[in-house]
């Protein structure tokens, strides 16, 4: 472990919120009715969040129930993914994507002479790329955007099957990145690409991101938001509360689209599981989607209903929370339960999409009603004083030791100094590499176990007293025989305080639980220490004169042993 220290550079532990200060997001349900949430959707919606806190690898990290509200404290400092997480709370619907445009309206355009639309144009209309699609689909279609712009990844949503003939792929577009040749809302058209089929040009004069779009059937009131609204990534955010049965505007979780959505065709407490992994063809990172009966029903009708649409109407977007996290077009119908999303994930978006999916069907609503951070001066503070609640601990326990058992006091000293060091080191390397954090309950479980270390050596020390007082044995040979019938009392002993720190890990939270932890890793590293430290340098420092022969200082004087003379003979013997 001092190897590993010494390699990463990691020599001080990472700390916890109430140690090094950190984040205090406290969420307040939002009912639409304007009721009281119940406790149990309150319990479950903690379960969650939990889990998914729990995912990002945060260590320490608490999620409580505080009245009506969820309270989430998160340590250290740069946790602003984690807390992008924790406030997406996942309210996960899929929607019929009715429209869509560019984040924000662009200046018109004038036409080139070139038959195919400008990039900006393009853009700000999508139905320029309307009639594009891909090799799976129409392999032999001109395609007016060939050559998208490299602003944004494909994603295809298919229909698992062990045959590439019988996929249905499908694009859309998520984060920044390289783009592809497949037809999507997102793309820009290549200058260079073959003229577009369907003239576009003209509808761009008018700067409306609407233009060459059907409109019909969209609440006007709606279609007003859109061509107002502005999804960049400074002005969007998520957890806008949207009914399920009423058409709703979007943004794009990158802030480079908008959209205008039908209502709900599926819920996300429909989905029954979510995995990430990777395509054993292509290797490609994927999401696999399994629904419930009622949701692949449900998924099929849609999948149905709307893959004959012309561009947007033929995608579905997965909308979480009020933003758009995936919009892919439905090129066939999907059913029987399951469906893939693939494209250009990485291992890190598939996953977080996979547990966005998966952790998603939050009974409630929830929205951030306050941010706290917890200054660092405090948690310096309260460290300080756990340190030194530690330092005395270790000095009195130190000074007993020498007070009562004199030379033997130093083993012990000895021992409780290596403890400490591996205590350390191990603390540290769970902090740097397990995502451990090192809290205020911590160091009071520490500064307890000095008591459960010192305990295990006294036992020993007390038992190698009893063989020599009987008087028929040498220190060497009472060393050996006390060890064998002392470590039993010493394993018996520290099992059982393993154990009580197991239950109160499991049954606890919190603070509880992190000094059960601390607890029963010391408990630990106090068999280590004694088994592999204490017992052999007892052996050791046997064979020298000072102990051997009793020396006053040694602790194992015949005053102190209150030998008789045939004590003191079997001693000399040594």
């Amino acid at each position: 472990m001092g190897a590993t220290v010494a390699l990463q550079k990691a020599f001080v532990p990472k700390f916890g919120l109430d140690l090094a200060g950190g984040t205090t997001v406290t969420l307040t349900p939002v009912m639409a009715n304007g009721k009281t949430p119940s406790q149990e959707s309150l319990d479950r919606a903690v379960t969650i969040i939990r889990q998914r806190v729990n995912g990002t690898g945060i260590s320490d990290a608490q999620v409580a129930k505080s009245n009506d509200n969820i309270v989430i404290q998160i340590p250290g400092a740069g946790r602003d993914e984690a807390l992008r997480l924790v406030s997406t709370t996942a309210e996960l619907r899929m929607r019929q994507v009715l429209a869509v445009a560019a984040a924000t309206n662009q200046p018109a355009q004038v036409p080139t002479a070139a038959p195919t639309p400008s990039g900006s144009a393009a853009a700000t209309t999508p139905a320029a790329t309307s009639k594009a699609s891909t090799p799976a689909r129409e392999s032999g279609a001109p395609n007016g955007n060939a050559s998208p712009a490299g602003r944004a990844l494909s994603k295809a949503l298919t229909a698992p099957s062990p045959e590439p003939s019988t996929s249905t792929r499908a694009t859309t577009h998520r984060r920044a990145g390289a783009g592809t040749a497949r037809a999507n809302h997102r793309a820009k058209a290549s200058p260079s690409a073959a003229p577009s089929p369907t003239p576009t040009a003209a509808p761009q004069d008018t700067g409306d991101p609407l233009a060459g779009q059907d409109t019909s059937g969209i609440d006007p009131a709606l279609l007003a938001e859109f061509r107002t609204i502005d999804c960049t990534a400074k002005n969007r955010g998520q957890g806008a509360v949207d009914d399920p049965n009423k058409q709703i505007v979007a943004c794009s979780d990158d802030g480079s689209a908008r959209y205008i959505l039908d209502k709900a065709a599926v819920q996300g407490t429909e989905i029954s599981g979510a995995q990430s992994g990777t395509d054993p063809t292509t290797g490609e990172w994927i999401v696999q989607v399994d629904f419930k009966s009622k949701g692949a029903t449900q998924f099929a009708d849609i999948t149905r209903r709307i893959t004959s649409l012309p561009a947007p109407r033929n995608q579905l977007a997965n909308v979480l929370d009020g933003v758009v996290i995936v919009a892919p077009t439905i090129e066939e119908a999907i059913p029987g339960g399951s469906a893939r999303i693939s494209g250009s994930f990485t291992q890190t978006t598939a996953t977080e999409l996979a547990d966005q999916l998966k952790y998603g069907a939050l009974p409630l609503k929830f929205q951030q009603s306050s941010v706290v951070s917890v200054s660092s001066t405090l948690g310096q503070d309260q460290l300080n004083g756990g340190l030194i609640a530690g330092a005395l601990g270790l000095i009195v326990v130190m000074i007993y030791l020498l007070l009562y058992y004199r030379g033997l006091g130093l083993i012990g000293i000895a021992s409780l100094c290596v403890a400490t060091v591996f205590t350390y080191l191990t603390v540290d390397v769970l902090s740097h590499n397990a995502g451990f954090r090192l809290s205020l309950p911590h160091i009071i479980g520490l500064v307890v176990s000095i008591g459960i270390t010192a305990d295990s050596f006294i036992v020993y020390f007390e038992r190698i007293r009893d063989e020599i007082k009987e008087g028929h044995r040498t220190l060497r040979s009472a060393v050996e025989v006390a060890w064998r019938r002392a470590r039993r009392t010493i394993l018996v002993a520290d099992a059982v305080m393993f154990i009580a720190a197991v239950v109160l890990f499991f049954l606890a939270v919190g603070d509880v639980a992190g000094f059960a932890f601390a607890m029963g890793l010391t408990t630990l590293i106090d068999i280590v220490v004694v088994f592999l430290f204490t017992k052999p340098l007892m052996s050791l420092m046997a064979r020298l004169r000072f102990f051997s022969k009793g020396h006053k200082l040694s602790g194992l004087d015949a005053e102190r042993m209150g030998r008789t003379s045939p004590a003191e003979q079997t001693l000399q013997e040594a």
